[in-house]
């Protein structure tokens, strides 16, 4: 058969279709975005509200060191002081022997974080890499110690250095609180961490268990020993009731005590100067854990991810 003549065709304009995005073709990363847009929208406000509670009053302790009396009693607020009123650090330093409280503070923080990282660090030591019976057993009851709240050993505690006549004197501040379970069980997380045969093979060449600690186990820890020592030292700075109890004159009492010993002193009266006792206080931590932070978290973090 012959083919149709070209007149008799039926012929149309050929047209181009886009086609339109599909949303079902749409990429994995795509698609995340979309689905974390919108807790993302109720996330911001969440993290900027937290971030006022925590840095509002701050605020209002640093700024109100430097006010003058006028201005802290004066209302509507003012936020920031019209002139910076250093004179309270000076009023706050003569009301009270901060000297001597600053003193005590530095002592029993440094003797007795020293301490509880020594303890900390052979105890881990002893779990992870030495042999001996009941270890397990063992292990849990010290972590079981932690479910204790700390205050349930101040009876005991008191009555143990009251015997031991430390009332009033460094070692009765020091060493009831040298023996926890946390810094321990951070290291531990880190030294199972440890290659086993690293430990082996140092101690087919003769090492002994001081210098595989040494030179081997507390290089490879680091980070972690460094987090637990910030963790035991803000904790030791910061401690109120044990050295409220252990202490009974204004000689022996550190910063958190010697703070509440200024406010009786001052009264209602001078809140600048006790505004500033209490810079004084906490500066010294807030440098340190602004500095540190990450090691704190990422330490913490990486005992969790164990």
């Amino acid at each position: 058969m012959s083919a149709p003549p070209i007149s008799a065709r039926t012929t149309e304009p050929t047209r181009q279709v886009t086609p339109g995005p599909n949303p079902s073709l749409a990429g994995p990363a795509t698609r995340r975005r979309r689905r974390w847009f919108g807790p993302r929208l109720l996330l911001y406000p969440l993290l900027v509200i937290t971030l006022g509670v925590f840095a509002i009053p701050l605020y209002w302790l640093f700024s109100t060191a430097l006010k003058a009396p006028e201005e802290i009693y004066t209302y509507p607020v003012t936020w920031l002081p019209a002139l910076p009123r250093f004179e309270n650090f000076a009023e706050a330093w003569q009301a009270a022997p901060f000297d001597r409280f600053l003193l005590n503070s530095v002592i029993t923080t440094s003797v007795g974080t020293t301490l509880e990282l020594l303890l900390a660090i052979m105890s881990a030591y002893a779990f992870a890499f030495v042999p001996f019976r009941w270890k397990r057993p063992v292990l849990l009851l010290m972590l079981g110690s932690l479910m204790l709240p700390g205050h349930v050993t101040l009876l005991v505690n008191y009555i143990t250095i009251g015997h031991l006549g430390w009332i009033n004197t460094y070692q009765g501040l020091i060493l009831p609180g040298i023996g926890t379970a946390f810094a321990m069980f951070l290291l531990l997380q880190q030294m199972r961490r440890i290659s086993a045969e690293l430990t082996d093979a140092m101690t087919l060449d003769g090492a002994g268990h001081l210098y595989r600690l040494i030179h081997l186990v507390l290089p490879l820890s680091r980070p972690m020993i460094i987090t637990a020592t910030l963790i035991i030292l803000i904790g030791k700075w910061n401690d109120f009731v044990w050295p409220l109890i252990a202490t009974n004159t204004v000689t022996m009492r550190t910063l958190p005590i010697g703070l509440m010993f200024l406010r009786s002193e001052e009264g209602y009266t001078n809140w600048g100067a006790v505004m500033a006792g209490t810079v004084i206080t906490a500066l010294p931590m807030l440098i340190i854990f602004f500095l540190a932070q990450r090691r704190i978290v990422g330490g913490l973090a990486a005992g969790a991810l164990r």
